[in-house]
């Protein structure tokens, strides 16, 4: 009888613990139609972590997700390449490396940013969405070009998170009134060699001035175009995108400040850097276990990531490569994206593709040979492998220049490639071990946080959830005019205060002088006489 009482009072405990997990879940939309790998990788731990921890996810994208949770709903939407949503063909990338961030920004990004906003907008599962009487209670989304698809959170009048994937936004910045600090932060996708000099810091702030202006009074409208002609029938007065993204309740960011630059953030601008990273559950094909198992001298794996297709390397410098790899005694790992290749040395391995965690957590990984993608580099930091990189476009050369600036990172320009200089670079890394050493203190200090990256990322949107919006945590900054922000009417005041006192100090001096000067002349003549 008290067994069967005690079970009773066991399942009714449990029945009330389910009902009060789930009693505090919220209906929660992911906005994430980009469709590039890396992107992916970093952002879809949320969305199943908030599923696991039973909120209802619905999540807007173009990467499905195999076996999600009963809880996690897809709309899909069409997953292209930037290139065919552009309608161009298909350039080799590496002619990246000639491009100046303007042209890149210009021609890629925002002509990119609109080609996906609309592709996602225009989508028969987002309009078929859209459609429907849906309410949420938190919308989350991509900080990347695709701003019209931000007015989703004005349509559910939920609150607004940010995500920005490529690390420190500085258009967001100036939108919410965050200290720029443009003298240690460099803007995200910009390629500076000495970002300290007077050259380095004017083209820090002209780029930045540049893409803010240009993105605010041109691009935005480009965005609100699409809005208004793919989500109709939003109440009356909709707000300008740029005012949304003003009113973003959070933005949460791919960095952190053992690795990136320290800087000063609003308490509603959250480091997340590292958010996709925890050791891998799964385990290394067989081959790839036994090749790396066996490789007594180590093994040098290069990656060039999902978007460089390193086939079409100009042929002298690949044959650099080749040459270069000939010559050691490590293994060599290479992404390559055909199925044979003429030359090959035989202590090089190629795949199509390679399990980039489960390799990095092997202990034979001496030296990764990288573009320098942020989810890439932000891996290998984790793990503590040197780099040795060879930056494309975007924030490529940031990221390896930060990795140099540690201690365990080496930058070879791409122009400059020859198998001199690569050997050099390459076998500098494999034969000092300061290289090896830096790497592992940067991992440790890169993993000592009180909570993991995604444990950080779920907090901080469930307290955005708790507190309706956190309201309290936005800057006033954000509602003041530029000239108001930068103070410049009180310097205008203080400036004009001290020229007025100046005037007075120097008239008062000038007449006292001459009233002077009068009675001396006066007295003078008085005596003479």
């Amino acid at each position: 009888m008290h067994l069967f009482l005690f079970q009773i009072y066991f399942h009714l405990i449990l029945i009330f613990t389910i009902i009060a997990k789930y009693a505090d879940a919220a209906n929660i939309l992911i906005v994430t139609p980009f469709s590039s790998k890396s992107h992916y990788i970093m952002l879809s731990p949320i969305g199943l972590e908030l599923a696991k921890r039973g909120h209802n996810v619905t999540i807007i994208t173009s990467i499905k997700q195999l076996n999600p949770p009963p809880n996690y709903h897809q709309v899909m939407v069409e997953n292209k390449e930037i290139w065919d949503v552009m309608g161009t063909k298909r350039p080799v990338i590496f002619d990246m490396t000639r491009k100046s961030f303007e042209e890149f920004l210009n021609e890629v990004l925002w002509n990119g940013g609109l080609g996906f906003a609309e592709m996602a907008l225009k989508s028969t599962h987002l309009q078929e969405f859209l459609r429907k009487n849906n309410t949420f209670d938190l919308v989350i989304s991509e900080q990347f070009y695709q701003e019209s698809l931000n007015i989703l959170a004005y349509k559910y009048k939920a609150p607004l998170v940010l995500i920005a994937t490529t690390g420190i936004c500085m258009k967001h910045n100036l939108v919410v009134g965050n200290p720029l600090q443009l003298n240690t932060i460099i803007f995200e996708a910009l390629d500076l060699k000495d970002h300290t000099s007077i050259w380095g810091r004017l083209r820090n702030i002209y780029i930045t001035a540049y893409e803010y202006v240009w993105w605010k009074y041109w691009y935005l409208g480009k965005q609100e175009a699409l809005m208004k002609k793919y989500i109709p029938d939003l109440e009356e007065p909709v707000p300008s995108l740029f005012g949304v993204q003003k009113n973003t309740s959070l933005l949460l960011i791919n960095t952190h400040f053992s690795f990136d630059p320290p800087m000063a953030l609003l308490p509603n601008i959250v480091e997340i850097g590292g958010l996709h990273l925890s050791r891998s559950n799964s385990s290394l094909p067989k081959d790839l276990q036994d090749i790396l198992d066996t490789s007594k001298n180590g093994v040098v794996y290069m990656n060039f990531g999902s978007n460089v297709v390193v086939s079409e390397m100009d042929q002298q410098k690949l044959m650099a490569f080749f040459n270069v790899f000939r010559k050691l005694k490590q293994t060599v790992l290479m992404k390559w994206e055909k199925d044979t290749v003429e030359n090959k040395p035989d202590n090089v391995v190629i795949q199509k593709w390679f399990p980039q965690r489960e390799i990095f957590e092997h202990p034979n990984i001496k030296v990764f040979i990288s573009h320098g993608g942020l989810i890439g580099t932000q891996e290998a930091t984790f793990n503590g492998i040197p780099i040795l990189g060879v930056p494309i476009y975007a924030d490529q050369y940031n990221n390896l220049e930060l990795a140099e600036k540690h201690g365990f990172g080496k930058i070879l320009e791409y122009q400059d490639i020859s198998e001199v200089t690569l050997g050099e670079s390459l076998n500098e890394i494999l034969n000092d071990e300061s290289y090896k050493r830096n790497a592992e203190e940067v991992a440790k200090r890169f993993k000592d946080r009180p909570m993991t990256p995604l444990e950080t990322t779920i907090w901080w949107l469930e307290y955005v959830i708790r507190h309706e919006g956190a309201t309290f945590m936005k800057s006033e900054a954000r509602n003041m005019s530029w000239f108001k922000y930068f103070m410049l009417d009180i310097y205008v005041v203080v400036i004009t205060t001290m020229v007025v006192v100046t005037y007075l100090m120097v008239f008062a001096v000038k007449n006292i002088t001459r009233l002077l000067g009068f009675n001396f002349k006066t007295n003078s003549k008085k005596k003479r006489s």
